[in-house]
């Protein structure tokens, strides 16, 4: 009974009805956008740095990964493969040969991180081509290399340049090497576009001399939240000259800015919550003033206090919730459009954001619990207003 009075008193003054709802509207898509740039910003970074490029899981030679030592290394048995070929969840993996050379032209040096890879795999599950900014991806036994799109602007080449890398190999062998490039590559960190230069595994391997062995094996997830699971899993199967890790082991640094940026974030939502909430506050308020005879002659003809309380309560729930829920439906395609269509930064800005590992575009994100977090905190917001 109290419920059908809400709804048919909520409907009694529809203009009245509509600017509260419209404040709850406003409210709901102005976080929904503010949320979505922001953990937009965060996926870009991990898309950047993990997705394609270090992987949501990594396995190395115990120790590798504290050293970095090309002397650290392993060879991929089929006891391994065997391991990760029954592993559920795991969708695949790929090996690579990862060290550090001095990328020279007849002009300029710089110190580059070479990268050997499978490319067919690396194709497969990172889609290495789509980042090729000029030129063509590797082949399989290809004699050249992928330069990163800052190292090459650094050094002044073009594909069908020549590149010499010359490093430290295995157990301190000399590695050299002379090499064409078939295609310059583009990362969203800039960080990793300055120094990367990918060449096939096998290539890699004859640079460094290391007898077939690598220095990680990248898995690749469907999922990547079944990351964390599948390490779990591998660490307690695989004997200890392996050390397993996920991605949040991999980059501790990423993972630490993001939670710092996220906090910074919530500070200025609930910034954001407080105005919202002075605004629900008002109109609220200037609903039960008009309502103030209604209300006594109710109570006047034997209508319980704490009746009336709840109705009112009621009412303020029903106009809030549908504000929410249409707020949520406005939001959708604004975040939407700014997801397939984000947002570039000039070049003053843009060389600001790189120079913090940032890609110069802001993008939203269009995960479901955004929409569905921000409706349910201004309910929440609107259901203690109308309690008080």
């Amino acid at each position: 009974m109290l419920l059908k009075l809400a709804w048919r008193n909520i409907w009694r003054k529809k203009w009245r009805t509509i600017i509260t709802m419209g404040i709850v509207f406003m409210a709901v898509i102005l976080s929904t956008l503010m949320s979505g740039f922001k953990e937009g910003s965060y996926e870009g970074m991990i898309s950047s740095m993990v997705g394609s490029f270090t992987g949501y899981g990594q396995i190395h030679s115990q120790g590798y990964w504290e050293e970095k030592s090309i002397n650290n290394l392993f060879f991929v048995g089929d006891e391994l493969k065997s391991e990760l070929d029954a592993a559920p969840k795991i969708q695949g993996y790929v090996q690579r040969l990862e060290s550090f050379a001095l990328a020279a032209t007849d002009r300029k040096t710089k110190g580059a991180m070479v990268v050997g890879i499978q490319p067919e795999l690396e194709e497969k599950y990172a889609q290495l081509s789509e980042r090729i900014f000029e030129g063509h991806f590797l082949e399989s036994e290809d004699e050249g290399i992928l330069v990163g799109k800052g190292l090459a602007k650094y050094l002044k080449l073009n594909v069908g340049d020549t590149l010499v890398l010359f490093g430290q190999g295995y157990h301190g062998s000399t590695a050299a090497g002379k090499y064409p490039i078939r295609g310059i590559i583009q990362y969203g960190n800039p960080e990793i576009s300055k120094q990367v230069v990918f060449l096939s595994l096998s290539k890699a391997q004859q640079l460094y001399n290391t007898e077939g062995q690598v220095s990680s094996v990248i898995l690749q997830f469907e999922d990547p939240d079944d990351a964390f699971g599948a390490v779990a899993r591998l660490k307690e199967k695989l004997p200890e000259k392996y050390e397993v890790m996920d991605w949040l082991e991999l980059v501790p640094d990423l993972v630490n800015m993001i939670e710092t940026d996220r906090v910074e974030g919530w500070v200025f939502m609930l910034i954001l919550y407080v105005v919202i909430s002075f605004g629900m506050f008002g109109t609220m308020l200037m609903m039960l003033a008009e309502r103030k005879q209604e209300s006594g002659v109710l109570v006047a003809i034997g209508m319980k206090r704490s009746k009336l309380a709840v109705m009112v309560w009621m009412e303020m729930m029903i106009i809030s919730l549908l504000g929410a829920l249409v707020g949520m439906l406005g939001a959708f395609p604004i975040v939407y459009y700014f997801h397939i269509f984000p947002i570039e930064f000039g070049e003053e800005i843009a060389t600001m954001m790189e120079e913090y590992g940032m890609e110069a575009v802001l993008k939203t994100s269009i995960d479901s619990s955004i929409f569905i977090t921000q409706g349910v905190i201004v309910a929440l917001i609107a259901s203690i207003i109308a309690i008080y």
